[in-house]
């Protein structure tokens, strides 16, 4: 992660580029063209799993894996990119809940047969 990466108000981002007009327009800019990237990206992976998971053919099975392996890769890279210019932002949780969360399925895995 950057040193330039701030968390104020349990907010982790880096600071945003100059690179987005001041006053917002109806034409994309930058941002709004990764974060359309981005979404488009999501949503084939999503399309994606449930082809590598019902392929009834092996080699379709592993020429769609591989092409949801790279689509995977594509969207950690617009994440990077995003995150790096200050677009993507994220929310930093609290201890106690993490905690509380991990007593939860915690106490979950202990009713499995196995």
């Amino acid at each position: 992660m950057s040193n330039q990466q701030s968390q104020s108000s349990n907010q982790i981002t880096n600071p945003q580029t100059g690179e987005l007009p001041k006053v917002k327009t109806p034409d994309m800019n930058d941002r709004d063209f990764v974060n359309d990237a981005l979404s488009t990206c999501k949503y084939l992976t999503d399309s994606l799993n449930i082809a590598v998971r019902e392929a009834s053919h092996e080699q379709l099975y592993t020429d769609v894996l591989q092409i949801l392996t790279e689509t995977h890769q594509s969207c950690r890279e617009l994440y990077n990119l995003m995150f790096q210019h200050g677009w993507y932002k994220l929310e930093a949780e609290e201890q106690q809940k993490l905690d509380q969360a991990y007593q939860q399925f915690n106490n979950y895995s202990s009713q499995f047969p196995y």
